[in-house]
């Protein structure tokens, strides 16, 4: 199936969270059975060709996706120099927060299982967010990121894969500690040659595919997470 022959819902939002309003991207196909948020720290997932190709894959399988930043252009624009915004994960996960809870009224979202789809320390905000909202979140994945600084992994009841570059050492060994702290199900995926952002040639197709079985599997699949 190609996303020619589909029948999607486009539509842009404005999602109110903690101090801001995030632009969100929405898309959801005809019968979908699961929603999965992206939740990228930087304000750049607009202009992320390769994110939004994930998500059209996701979109084939009948998953509906929600593309949002967790950092405004102007946050954003700050953390360039300072660095420090995308590394405030307690912000980062209240406001992931809010949009689980903003698609939990959307008539449309909040009859589907959702699963959260994270980078860097945006997966970080989705492990914390997952143990929050332990009823909503379905699945976690990470991509590239940083588990380690979650600071209740042992909360996390959702199924959770860690998909990390195997050219991305230094990430790699924080994932395998993380993996140790979580106890619900888990797995670790080792993308090899792969670097931090997931450059190289079939590296980002890899973890298209490795994510969408992860959510058809937890999210769209409803197995239990026990």
């Amino acid at each position: 199936m190609t996303t020619a022959t589909l029948d999607i819902k486009r539509r842009a939002v404005r999602i109110p969270v903690p101090a801001a309003m995030l632009e969100a991207e929405i898309m959801i196909p005809s019968h979908a059975h699961g929603v999965v948020v992206f939740a990228n720290e930087s304000g750049n997932i607009g202009r992320e060709p390769r994110l939004h190709s994930v998500a059209a894959s996701f979109n084939e399988s009948g998953i509906a996706t929600v593309l949002t930043d967790l950092l405004t252009a102007e946050e954003t624009r700050i953390d360039s120099m300072t660095r420090e915004m995308r590394f405030d994960v307690a912000l980062l996960s209240k406001r992931l927060v809010s949009i689980i809870d903003w698609i939990a009224g959307e008539t449309d979202l909040g009859r589907l299982p959702l699963g959260l789809f994270g980078a860097s320390t945006g997966s970080s905000a989705a492990l914390e967010a997952a143990a929050r909202r332990p009823a909503a979140v379905h699945a976690v994945v990470s991509r590239g990121g940083r588990p380690d600084l979650a600071d209740c992994l042992d909360l996390v009841r959702a199924p959770v894969l860690l998909i990390v570059g195997g050219a991305d050492a230094a990430v790699l060994e924080l994932n395998r500690q993380a993996l140790h702290h979580l106890h619900s199900i888990r797995q670790l995926e080792i993308v090899p040659e792969a670097t931090h952002l997931f450059e190289e040639r079939g590296a980002m197709d890899r973890v298209a595919q490795l994510a969408e079985e992860w959510f058809t599997r937890y999210v769209a699949g409803g197995e239990e997470e026990w």
